[in-house]
């Protein structure tokens, strides 16, 4: 009964962001307004995590299945939007790559913010690597396993 009450949760703040889309004609779709009234609801604290944390955490869990009528919807329609893949593929690429990009400066900001910078700000990505790389190298040669030490070491 628990999970039925969060998912009437999760869907009652999604059938809100799709009353107020439709209502004042947004061009944001309500699902995602619904999303967003439920982030603050939890910012806020007027929802506690826990109301909707065993149910969000399935949806999430399956999200792979809650695509499955997307794609099925745009192969359905592929006759119309077959004319468009190089535009679709383009606009997938960039946004691909822009995320990638912006999620990456995202958490460097975020890893400086709160945790420090462990980087030497004068070592590029591939001296990092290469020094890594090195000091494995170095702690390798200076611990043999088992099978390497000989009786002559051992005395």
């Amino acid at each position: 009964m628990k999970i039925y009450l969060q998912l009437l949760i999760i869907f009652g703040f999604s059938f809100v962001g799709n009353i107020i889309s439709n209502v004042l004609n947004l061009p944001v779709p309500g699902s995602i307004l619904g999303m967003i009234f439920l982030f603050l609801a939890l910012q806020f604290k007027l929802l506690k995590f826990a109301d909707v944390d065993e149910a969000g955490s399935f949806l999430i869990n399956n999200m792979t299945i809650l695509f499955l009528p997307a794609g099925v919807g745009i192969m359905a329609k592929w006759n119309l939007i077959s004319h468009f893949w190089l535009q679709i593929v383009l606009i997938v690429v960039v946004a691909l790559i822009l995320n990638v990009l912006v999620l990456g400066k995202l958490v460097e900001w975020i890893k400086r913010k709160f945790e420090g910078d462990y980087l030497a700000p004068e070592l590029s990505s591939i001296e990092l690597a290469l020094d890594v790389i090195n000091q494995h190298s170095r702690n390798k040669h200076l611990h043999k396993e088992w099978w390497q030490i000989t009786d002559k070491e051992d005395k």
